[in-house]
């Protein structure tokens, strides 16, 4: 089977749990569907969801930590607006390996309409390499790392957390497909019985090659 690689790096990234507006601010390890649809959207300049299209992505990082960033909040008049200053992860030196079978998707990101990001507005990402693959489809993945897994169709050892496919079309925008999925870190590996393919992917930022398997998501 051929399968298109699109390999998108940025120096940070982050990515916000749902409703959680105050006090400390964590990120997701790995990004979630509507981050992914988000990243389409902007290559493409238009609003995307995955609808018959094959997804599937690895995503990495160096590290994890914590910076101090000032907020503004708001009350009813102008009177009312103080500032605070918050702990907010992010991540560093990361890679998103996005994996489609569709071209139209490729042709995207040859030429991305808006700025790409991972994440917040500050989160600048770019198209590193895209790259076609011959892959062979297998159908128990065993090496499954860097990812979501959908808590309804596979039980795997991981944190679980509800998490949007996408957004509406219309401001305000809103969560849409909100549903539970397993996040599997890229340091841990698990394995499903489930349709999929493996890679190997070098990476420059570790000099190293490793073997992923790689589940195709779905909405």
């Amino acid at each position: 089977m051929k399968v298109y690689r699109i390999h998108i790096t940025s120096w940070t990234a982050s990515f916000r749990y749902p409703n959680m507006i105050s006090g400390f601010q964590p990120t997701l390890t790995v990004p979630p569907l509507s981050t992914i649809n988000g990243l389409i959207s902007a290559a493409k300049g238009d609003w995307f969801c995955i609808t018959n299209e094959k997804i599937g992505y690895f995503f990495r990082y160096g590290v994890k930590t914590v910076d101090l960033e000032t907020v503004y909040q708001m009350g009813q008049s102008n009177s009312q607006i103080k500032s605070n200053v918050i702990n907010r992860e992010f991540l560093s030196d990361t890679e998103l390996y996005l994996y489609t079978d569709s071209m139209k998707i490729v042709e995207y990101f040859r030429n991305p309409h808006y700025q790409l990001l991972l994440g917040r507005s500050g989160d600048l990402a770019q198209v590193d390499e895209i790259s076609e693959v011959e892959v062979n489809v297998k159908e128990e993945l065993r090496n499954v790392k860097g990812t979501i897994i959908p808590f309804r169709k596979h039980k795997v050892a991981s944190p679980i957390q509800a998490l949007p496919t996408h957004f509406s079309n219309e401001i305000p925008r809103k969560n849409i497909g909100t549903q539970p999925y397993f996040i599997v870190d890229f340091k841990t590996e698990v394995t499903l019985k489930a349709k999929g393919f493996s890679d190997k992917i070098y990476s420059e930022k570790i000099n190293k090659t490793e073997a992923i398997d790689i589940y195709w998501q779905e909405i």
